[in-house]
């Protein structure tokens, strides 16, 4: 994550997309990242999320975000778990299998313990989702 957010051209990948950084072929000692996930054509796209809560004080649950794409596919990824707090930024890497150029919409779930009271609101004041790469 320490090179995050990838520069203007953005990251250079290896495998399935390398042929879009042919400059950075000639380079010695080039960085390159390979995301890779379980389905065709096994590439990933790195976002890195923000999630800042509003409500209750602490109440213990987990944070979810489901990616849509176009063509309906779906991808859910954990963000946090246990004690959630109003107070805090929740920030997270992903390595998401959706294309950011092919999402739909990205949909934020969390779900509190059973033995959390039921007046106990808690949701998010703000989710923010940066993309590794421009484009």
């Amino acid at each position: 994550g320490d090179c995050f957010p990838c520069s203007q051209e953005g990251c250079p990948m290896m495998g399935h997309y390398a042929d879009r950084f042919p400059a950075k072929l000639k380079r010695v000692n080039q960085k390159y990242f390979l995301n890779t996930a379980a389905d065709p054509p096994f590439a990933t796209w790195r976002q890195k999320v923000f999630i800042k809560l509003s409500g209750v004080k602490k109440m213990r649950g987990d944070i979810n975000l489901v990616f849509h794409d176009t063509e309906g596919n779906t991808k859910e990824y954990e963000i946090a778990s246990g004690v959630l707090s109003q107070d805090q930024v929740y920030t997270k890497y992903l390595d998401v299998e959706i294309n950011p150029q092919n999402t739909k919409k990205i949909e934020f779930l969390w779900n509190k313990t059973i033995f959390t009271l039921l007046w106990a609101r808690l949701g998010a004041e703000s989710v923010n989702i940066t993309h590794g790469e421009d484009g």
